[in-house]
């Protein structure tokens, strides 16, 4: 092999391959392509301002599959698109003094050109924006055919309130009791809200995990947690007396009905219906479920806060035990969305009843016991015992197990009448709710309903679709501007025709995001899908994105699969059939001594002493090295794609980004690190520019003979073949570079070896070479193309079939058995694969330490388990 001495310059080469492949259009999709499809999906991102190469990681792992799957021979569908409702916008209007759809947009011309310079394999002719008026009409006409079906409701309900965004917030977004954008305290308020009855689906929603073989794990757990199936009970407690309002009975529902003989008191929540009949006479329950509500009644402020309560006085009458009545409060950890908003409390068997019985001084009854433990010495103190057991202090559950006695107080109460009806029945509760989508914003869809004083809730006559947002608007005040426009939301009832007002409420942005991989399928039509277009597609086959999105995007995008299935716009059962949840890109943070944070490019970090040290690249002030996290624009520990274009190429980036660790988990960005990846790639480039003049032309025949090197060759690369394929088909992408590097090593040692004059090595090493190009082409396209072209092909590696392993070198000649002595591994033996028992026999016994260890003694027999182990007995 020459060696070479013209070094690689990826500015060059990447921007020429780029426009090739765009003039090309070599990733434009057809719909009536007849090979098989194959759709690979990252989740789209927010135009946010600029990206950095935090953000690409998981688009270059969706391009390694897309360039993969066109090598196999499918039709990729690898689409981008621009989730660009929502509040920084809005924000950033008021800050900047500019309309939110002129910084949307700007930001969306920026972030495509940044993605562009990786040279991602995406068809471009589908991109759209979520705000683009042509997508928002067909979510319109989505919201009305839901509306038509019965999956849209509009009701009353305390919402969770973001007091500084001042926006409603589903359940979802709010994270430890903040708003999970703005992080302020959430409040609770009562609105009228649109819903979707995403509940209604429930159950469906949790079975169907169990189809999703390909998600992870920890995913379909969430969700699962998440959708909160339980099987109860729900029981009627009869008041002792007269309750505010006339109540007789108290309905709870509970999942642990065997734990009856242990209540102690009951609750209620502070925006249960009874709780707002107490207060209306009593000052100091008023005052209580105010400052319940102050401090918020959303599950995550409930789980957080210290648990207390408020004496009502009134009491309930145990369903079994004569003469017991349990004290009912009004408690702060009681959730109004879950069961019926009332609880008994048995302390001994759940931890917040045990810590709120422990406050108030309330009688504390263990009524499961574990096996092990004697009831005499079984008690409960601070820790509420939750384990299996058997029944104890219970009356006729005494020695019962915990489903044996739940069966027995149903069958019972079952059977028993209070106020008319039977004092329980057997119920199903979820803890999923209805989604509300309503938002009290400017820049997110229009909900296309008009409210008439006579007709009531109208929605807008398809024709009249899109409700198109006003362009004149104001955001030097607070809250939703809409409400304050002049015009804008003053319409005539399409009804009656008398004087009515639109919706001023927009969409939740998560409903832009619940259908976009649908529309991607057909991003022109007139309607939300073509059906038939949308079906070929669907589902996703692969879809890419943060762990994040476990619980709220993935879960909304599977409740409008079969919303859009219902009202005939798919006929899907799930809408990602695979997914992958990567780890992030992190960075080093670098601090001034007043604590701002500096970008990385103003660094120098130095090794003195072996102690690292960082200092200003101009000043040379000392910087502190701070803790690695997420790369992020506050902490300013971010790298843009031009940067690392413009000094390494996109090439080195992709293969560093997937190099470093297993595609799951976190890679910390490092300048070792990037120039190591870029060192590969000038190594590669060497090995082919030094090699091209030697190599027998492209598509040159096999010669007749090959020499044990040529021969050796031949079979690294068809083991890389094999796994590197392997790898990319499980997505670790991580191995498969591994298998590439090795790949390159046995091609320099087969070239620094001794040749055998009399065969033509030259061909073993094209082989091995083309297929290094191939393989490592999803990874490095750029570098790819260009090796390709000096290795004299005229087709381009994206219009190139993916290399095949053949089987006959995958077969190893020779194999290694364990060899033994009496029972004992002493060595391993290299034999033959196809060498005969009798062979195998001879080669054991002449093995030194067989020799060593018989000291001159015949062996006695000798044992061969055909492929598994050998064993000498002495």
């Amino acid at each position: 092999m020459t060696a070479s001495t013209e070094r690689y310059n990826p500015r060059n080469v990447e921007a020429r391959w780029q426009s090739v492949w765009e003039e090309r259009g070599l990733f434009r999709c057809p719909d009536d392509d007849p090979r098989p499809k194959y759709y690979v999906l990252e989740m789209f991102p927010y135009p946010s301002g600029r990206i950095h190469i935090g953000h690409t990681r998981n688009y270059t792992m969706g391009d390694v599959v897309a360039r993969y799957r066109r090598a196999r021979g499918y039709n990729v569908l690898h689409p981008m698109g621009w989730d660009a409702f929502g509040m920084p916008a809005e924000n950033a209007a008021m800050q900047n003094k500019v309309h939110p759809k002129e910084w949307t947009y700007a930001n969306i011309a920026t972030m495509r050109d940044q993605l562009k310079l990786m040279g991602f394999s995406i068809d471009w002719s589908r991109e759209f924006a979520t705000c683009d008026e042509e997508y928002y009409a067909q979510q319109q006409r989505l919201f009305l055919d839901f509306l038509k079906a019965g999956l849209v409701r509009r009701k009353s309900a305390k919402v969770n309130w973001d007091p500084v965004d001042q926006t409603v917030l589903a359940n979802e977004q709010v994270i430890d009791g903040r708003g999970w954008r703005s992080g302020a305290l959430v409040e609770q308020r009562e609105l009228t809200q649109w819903f979707l009855a995403i509940s209604d689906y429930a159950d469906e929603l949790l079975e169907a995990l169990k189809t999703l073989e390909r998600w992870p794990e920890k995913v379909r757990i969430m969700q699962e947690k998440w959708i909160g199936r339980s099987e109860g009970l729900r029981i009627r407690f009869q008041f002792a007396g007269t309750a505010p309002g006339g109540a007789e009975i108290l309905e709870v529902f509970t999942t642990r009905p065997d734990t009856l003989f242990g209540a102690s008191f009951m609750a209620l929540s502070p925006d249960h219906p009874l709780s707002a009949e107490i207060a209306a006479t009593d000052e100091k329950a008023r005052a209580f479920i105010a400052e319940c509500q102050r401090r918020g009644t959303s599950a995550e402020a409930v789980e957080t806060a210290e648990k207390s309560g408020y004496d009502t006085g009134l009491k309930v009458r145990h369903p079994f035990l004569d003469g017991k009545l349990l004290p009912v409060y009004i408690a702060n950890f009681v959730l109004m969305g879950y069961g019926t908003g009332a609880i008994f409390g048995c302390p001994a068997h759940d931890q917040r009843d045990l810590d709120f019985a422990n406050r108030y001084g309330l009688p504390v009854t263990p009524v499961v016991k574990p096996d092990e433990v004697a009831e005499a010495d079984f008690t409960v103190l601070e820790e509420a015992y939750l384990g299996p057991g058997r029944l104890v202090h219970s009356d006729f559950l005494n020695g019962m197990g915990v489903e044996e006695a739940k069966e027995e107080v149903a069958r019972r109460l079952e059977g028993r009448q209070v106020a008319g009806a039977p004092q329980a029945s057997r119920e199903v509760n979820f803890r999923l709710r209805d989604w509300g989508i309503s938002r009290q914003r400017y820049w997110g869809c229009p909900i296309p309903m008009i409210h008439c004083r006579t007709c009531g809730a109208v929605p807008v006559p398809e024709a009249d679709l899109p409700v198109r947002l006003p362009q004149d608007i104001d955001f030097d005040k607070p809250g939703n501007p809409l409400d304050r426009h002049p015009s804008w939301k003053d319409v005539a009832c399409p009804q009656c025709g008398a004087q009515a007002r639109r919706e001023t409420d927009t969409m939740d942005t998560f409903v832009d995001s619940s259908w976009y991989f649908a529309r991607f399928t057909a991003p022109r039509a007139a309607t939300p899908t073509v059906p038939e277009i949308a079906n070929a597609w669907l589902p996703v086959d692969q879809y890419i994105g943060g762990i994040e999105h476990a619980i709220l995007h993935l879960l909304y995008s599977r409740f409008f699969t079969r919303a859009m299935t219902e009202t005939g716009h798919l006929d899907l059962a799930e809408p990602f059939a695979g997914l992958f949840t990567q780890g992030m890109v992190v960075h080093e943070t670098y601090r001034e001594p007043d604590g701002a944070f500096l970008p990385p490019e103003e660094i120098v970090v130095e090794e003195k002493s072996g102690v690292r040290q960082a200092r200003h690249a101009k000043t040379g002030a000392p910087v502190e090295i701070g803790p690695i996290e997420k790369m992020s624009k506050s902490k300013r520990n971010t790298v843009g794609p031009e940067e690392i274009s413009r000094n390494y190429g996109a090439d080195t980036a992709r293969w560093f980004m997937l190099s470093d660790s297993p595609p799951e988990r976190d890679v910390q960005w490092s300048a070792a690190g990037v120039e190591g990846a870029h060192r590969f790639v000038q190594r590669i480039w060497r090995m082919v520019t030094g090699a091209a003049a030697s190599l027998p032309p492209a598509g040159s025949p096999g010669p007749g003979r090959l020499s044990e090197a040529d021969i050796g060759l031949r079979r690294a690369t068809h083991r890389a073949i094999r796994d590197v394929t392997e790898a990319i088909e499980n997505l670790r992408f991580n191995r498969a570079i591994a298998f590439l590097h090795d790949l390159a090593n046995q091609i320099a040692i087969h070239d620094s070896g001794d040749k055998d004059d009399s065969c033509d090595s030259g061909w073993a090493q094209r082989e091995a070479l083309e297929s290094l190009i191939l393989l490592m082409g999803p990874f490095m396209p750029h570098l790819a193309e260009e090796a390709w072209q000096v290795l004299g092909h005229d087709r381009l590696v994206a219009e190139t079939d993916w290399p095949e392993a053949d089987p006959a070198l995958l077969r190893e000649d020779e194999i290694i058995l364990p060899l033994q002595v009496n029972g004992k591994k002493r060595d391993d033996l290299k034999v033959a694969r196809d060498a005969s028992v009798a062979e195998i026999e001879a080669a054991a016994l002449a093995a030194e330490c067989v020799q060593r260890f018989l000291e001159g003694r015949p062996a006695r027999k000798v044992i061969v388990v055909p492929g598994r182990i050998v064993n000498v007995v002495g």
